[in-house]
């Protein structure tokens, strides 16, 4: 049981890529308040404050989003790369199983043969 779990747990770089996913999420949630800050600062006469605030909020979220993009694609290469995740290609002949639709609703579906079907590579 212990092995399973210790399986289960992210290791550091699984953590760090929620931490910045969250960062991102947090800071995408704050920039409808950052414009109404904005709006209420920019009516109180601080009109290049009030943009550069809302201005901030959105450039801050926008590098919050593609780091947590860019974290989140090299983890996940890694973990496809790497012996932790296992992922097999399939070949034709593991495909037997599948059963094909006999009937079908609609008068117009073209009917190919096993021989017929191409493998894309």
């Amino acid at each position: 049981m212990t092995g399973w779990y210790m399986e289960r747990t992210p290791n550091r770089s699984a953590q760090a890529v929620i931490a910045v996913t969250l960062l991102a999420l947090l800071l995408v949630a704050v920039v409808p308040v950052a414009l109404l800050a904005g709006v209420v600062m920019m009516m109180l006469g601080h009109v290049v404050g009030g943009l550069a605030l809302f201005g901030g909020s959105i450039l801050a979220a926008a590098i919050a989003v593609a780091l947590a993009g860019v974290s989140g694609m090299r983890h996940l290469r890694k973990l496809l790369s790497g012996r932790s995740f296992r992922v097999v290609q399939l070949d034709g002949s593991q495909y037997t199983d599948v059963a094909e639709p006999q009937g079908s609703d609609y008068t117009n579906v073209v009917r190919l043969d096993r021989s017929e079907y191409t493998e894309v590579r």
